[in-house]
């Protein structure tokens, strides 16, 4: 193998796993470290900078980051990221001095069409570099699914209104109430580039026997979770049946039972570790005593007179194919008929577009869905750009964020004279960590905690108040203790070659066999001769050469631990621990874009 280039700019960032796997590319090690130092206002900025929203994430993200984490090589549970960034966002002090100033305009004008966390982020990154954006949205104040599908017990108005009002504070016209009915209209306002991020704003629906007879009692969940949200729905039905196993479903079930609903079922068509709700999901309802059914089909809706009485399900088995593909086939088992009061649908949501005329130079593709680049967020139209739900259907707030970066720098580098499919290239830099002859700049002991847990509310409590948070978030010593957890992957290792005299002190300390000097050869060859053969071939070996005996140095970077055990037992310092830092800024602005080259 030839040796790693450990310049170019995408390598030591794919060794940072967590951060790698973050749509945002959230710097997690760095800004947990500061939370061990007490620092929880620049954890919060750091975050802030790549995420948008540190205490809305820190409380319904979906975790990307997590099951990439390095402490999973160590012990079963990763460290709680997640929950860590609630902690810089419930810790810090005012920040408002921080963040950006508005900008003198520079005369670009830039409608942003929905105001959720897509078009908030777009809308960020933009105004510090003096565009005026203005923002419509059919509610009356921003946020979009984060304020109106998210139940408040999970997130609190308060932390919508923070982190909404730091972005509206950057001179950001908000027009709320205002629906956009068209999109030829709004390019005949002159606007210099149109973001669209309006999400996925409509459920799917189950279209079995019984449904238009007993609707007055069957809901679709995403719009029953708004009109909670709004105050226009209290309350529902004793017996509640929630149909659905993502974390909409979640939501509906744990939402009800607040609502006064007694006996709460998920009733779901796959097997319950195919449900696609997050498992954390599932166990926050399982505590609430909201049981799950699986491998149930709703094949009608029973009714007397037109009054719900109930729902028929198919019992179903899972079959696999040669291939591995599962189809769902009846069990042979006589359908079962659960009585219920009312029904939440929860299958899906899809994206609803009746306000985009067809001949306006939007593309739209067999699904009717937007001809949208994925790079570069641009659709057919020039200066037309989608992001988030509305770009590629239902997936996640970071996800949403990394849109909103990328539309973000899409849009200056269009209204800059650039062309936009040439993403810059992310700044890195490395610096050693030695202070000493063993001592480093940060805390590099492999601790055998386990995950701390996060403290919720008394459960009889919680379930009398909607608006009561049921996860409380750590306090201090909590989460100095998880951070402690974290094994600063971004601390990389660094070999020079020309120091080594291949004593193998590090090879015997190691403590996960990562490191092999031996005879180079061919990938597949020398991943089988490592001291630990290395399978995984979506994490790089790091590969040296340049020693006095022709041998290379081989590292696997999928299980290092990053330690430093390594550096201190080396005689010679031909092992640093350097720390990695990657700025993907938009070079010469303040506008935090993210470029995807580097994911």
């Amino acid at each position: 193998m030839k040796p790693t280039d450990i310049s170019a700019p995408d390598y030591f960032h794919k060794v940072v796993d967590c951060q790698w796997a973050c749509p945002a590319h959230t710097p997690v090690p760095e800004y947990i470290r500061l939370i061990a130092e007490g620092r929880y206002s620049d954890a919060y900025m750091i975050n802030w900078r790549s995420n948008v929203f540190p205490g809305i994430l820190g409380r319904t993200c979906d975790r990307p980051c997590e099951p990439a984490c390095r402490r999973g090589r160590v012990e079963e549970t990763p460290v709680a990221i997640c929950r860590l960034k609630r902690v810089a966002a419930d810790f810090k002090d005012d920040v408002k001095h921080r963040m950006p100033r508005p900008s003198a305009k520079n005369g670009k004008r830039i409608a942003i069409v929905g105001g959720g966390p897509a078009s908030l982020a777009v809308a960020r990154d933009l105004a510090p570099l003096g565009y005026h954006c203005t923002v419509f949205d059919s509610d009356p104040k921003a946020g979009g699914m984060m304020r109106t599908q998210i139940p408040k017990f999970r997130l609190p108005d308060s932390v919508i209104d923070e982190e909404t009002d730091y972005i509206l504070n950057l001179g950001i016209e908000f027009k709320g109430g205002q629906r956009i009915d068209s999109l030829k209209k709004l390019l005949g306002e002159n606007f210099d580039a149109i973001f669209v991020g309006s999400g996925a704003p409509r459920g799917r629906e189950l279209d079995i026997p019984g449904r238009k007879e007993a609707a007055s009692n069957i809901h679709i969940g995403i719009d029953w979770l708004s009109s909670v949200s709004f105050g226009h729905t209290d309350k529902i039905g004793k017996r509640v049946i929630v149909l659905g196993g993502g974390n909409t479903a979640m939501d509906c079930c744990r939402t009800a039972r607040r609502l006064g609903g007694q006996d709460v079922k998920v009733i779901v068509r796959s097997g319950f570790e195919e449900m696609k709700a997050s498992p954390w999901e599932k166990e926050d309802a399982m505590h609430e005593d909201i049981p799950i059914l699986n491998f149930m089909v709703p094949v009608a809706f029973t009714h007397d007179s037109g009054k719900l009485t109930g729902v028929t399900f198919q019992k179903v088995k899972a079959e696999y194919d040669a291939k591995g593909r599962r189809n769902l086939v009846p069990s042979g088992e006589p359908d079962r008929t659960i009585a219920c009061d009312d029904v939440l649908v929860a299958v899906g949501q899809e994206n609803a577009f009746p306000w985009i005329e067809r001949d306006c130079g939007v593309e739209f593709d067999q699904w009717n869905m937007p001809k949208v680049d994925a790079r570069t967020m641009g659709s057919t139209h020039p200066k037309v750009f989608f992001g988030g739900d509305a770009a590629f259907g239902p997936k996640n707030i970071i996800w949403a964020v990394a849109h909103g970066h990328d539309a973000a720098l899409s849009i200056h580098k269009l209204l800059s004279g650039e062309d936009i499919t040439e993403r810059p290239l992310p700044e890195v830099q490395i610096s050693s960590q030695k202070m000493g002859i063993h001592e480093w700049s940060y805390d590099n002991d492999i601790s055998a905690d386990k995950r701390f847990k996060v403290p919720h509310r008394d459960k009889v409590i919680a379930l009398k108040d909607i608006r009561a948070e049921v996860e409380l978030g750590y306090d201090v010593k909590l989460a100095l203790g998880e951070a402690r957890r974290c094994l600063n992957c971004d601390i990389q290792t660094v070999f020079a070659a020309p120091l080594c005299i291949e004593c193998d002190a590090c090879v015997d300390i190691c403590p996960m066999d990562c490191i092999t000097f031996t005879e180079n050869g061919g990938e597949a060859d020398l991943r089988a001769r490592l001291k630990a053969p290395a399978p995984h071939l979506d994490q790089d070996l790091y590969v040296a050469d340049g020693l006095k005996t022709g041998r290379v140095m081989v590292k696997d970077e999928d299980v290092c631990l990053h330690c430093g055990l390594c550096a201190e037992r080396c005689p010679t310092g031909a092992w640093d621990m350097q720390k990695y830092l990657i700025d993907m800024t938009l070079a010469g602005t303040s506008c935090p874009s993210r470029s995807r080259s580097a994911a």
